[in-house]
C-alpha cells in the first residue's frame, strides 16, 4: 500500500500526532499490509537551482523520511528532480549531495529510500538508470538507498516493455547500473502516449500502449516475482481500482496456468 503522509501540493502545515501514528500502525498490523510505503510530495526538488528551495527541500525530506519511519513504512519514494536553470550534471550533484545530507540527519531510521525513475520531461533526472547509478556512486552505494520503477514512466522515457525482449532488456540494464536486489517497487501504469513520448501520463492497466501483453511479461518477469507492485491508475472510484486490480491478477494467473499445462 502506497500513501501521502500529508498533502502532496503543500508545505507542510503540521506533523502527525502520537496516536494517529499509533492507530495507522494497529490497523496495518492487524489488516496485514507490508509493505507500507509513502511516496513525497510533489512540492520537494532534490535537484533545485535556487538555493533557498534547496534548503527547504532537504529540511521537509529529513521530517518526511523521519514521519515515514514512525508510520513503520519499509520505503519512501521521491523523484528524483529538476534542474531548471542549471545542468544535468549539476542537477546530479545536487541530488547526491542533499541525499547525503538526509541520511546523514537520519542515523537510525529503518524506512529505505527509493529513487523514482521519470519519464525525462522538462529537466527532469531519472529517465535513464545511469543517473540513479550516478548518484548511488557518489554517496558509495548507501544501504538505504534503492530504486522504484515506473512503468509509463519507462515507457515514455523510450523502454520498450511491450514484449518479453523489451521487459529482459530493461531488467538486465537495472541489473547492470544499479543491481537488480535494490529495485523494491514496482509503480504498475499503462500509458497511451507514444514509446519516447518524455510524457508522463498514466492509463488504465492494459489498455494503453504497453498493453496486455507487455504487463504479462512484466508480471511474471522471474527478478521481479518478489518485488511488490503498486497500481498508480487513474481513478474516479474505488471500482476503478478493482478493475484495474482484476486485469493484474488475470494476467498474472493466466500465465502460471500456461506454466502448469
Amino acid at each position: 500500500m502506497q500513501i501521502f503522509a500529508r498533502n502532496p501540493r503543500q508545505w507542510r502545515k503540521t506533523s502527525l500526532s502520537e496516536e494517529d501514528v499509533k492507530i495507522f500502525r494497529e490497523k496495518v498490523k492487524r489488516e496485514k499490509i507490508y509493505p507500507v510505503v509513502v511516496h513525497v510530495p510533489y512540492t520537494l526538488n532534490l535537484a533545485a537551482t535556487k538555493q533557498s528551495f534547496y534548503k527547504i527541500t532537504i529540511r521537509e525530506f529529513i521530517a518526511d523520511l523521519i514521519e515515514a519511519d514512525r508510520l513503520g513504512a519499509a520505503y519512501l519514494i521521491t523523484h528524483m528532480g529538476s534542474y531548471k536553470g542549471s545542468t544535468e550534471e549539476m542537477g546530479l550533484t545536487k541530488i547526491t549531495n542533499a541525499l547525503k545530507k538526509v541520511l546523514r540527519a537520519t542515523k537510525g531510521v529503518r524506512t529505505m529510500v527509493l529513487l523514482e525513475n521519470t519519464s525525462g520531461s522538462g529537466r527532469w533526472v531519472g529517465h535513464t538508470f545511469s543517473h540513479q547509478r550516478c548518484i548511488l556512486e557518489g554517496m558509495s552505494w548507501p544501504e538505504r538507498i534503492g530504486v522504484c520503477l515506473d512503468t509509463a514512466h519507462a515507457w515514455a522515457a523510450g523502454y520498450k516493455i511491450n514484449d518479453n525482449d523489451g521487459v529482459a532488456s530493461l531488467v538486465e540494464e537495472v541489473d547492470r547500473q544499479i543491481g537488480i536486489n535494490r529495485l523494491k517497487v514496482v509503480h504498475l501504469n499503462d500509458t497511451q502516449e507514444q514509446l519516447g513520448s518524455r510524457r508522463d501520463r498514466h492509463f488504465d492497466i492494459g489498455k494503453g500502449s504497453i498493453g496486455m501483453r507487455g504487463f504479462s511479461c512484466i508480471l511474471n518477469h522471474p527478478s521481479l516475482k518478489n518485488v511488490p507492485f503498486i497500481l498508480e491508475t487513474p481513478k474516479q472510484n474505488d471500482e476503478d481500482d478493482r478493475r484495474n486490480l482484476n486485469t493484474v491478477k488475470r494476467l498474472y494467473h493466466d500465465e502460471l496456468h500456461k506454466r502448469d499445462r
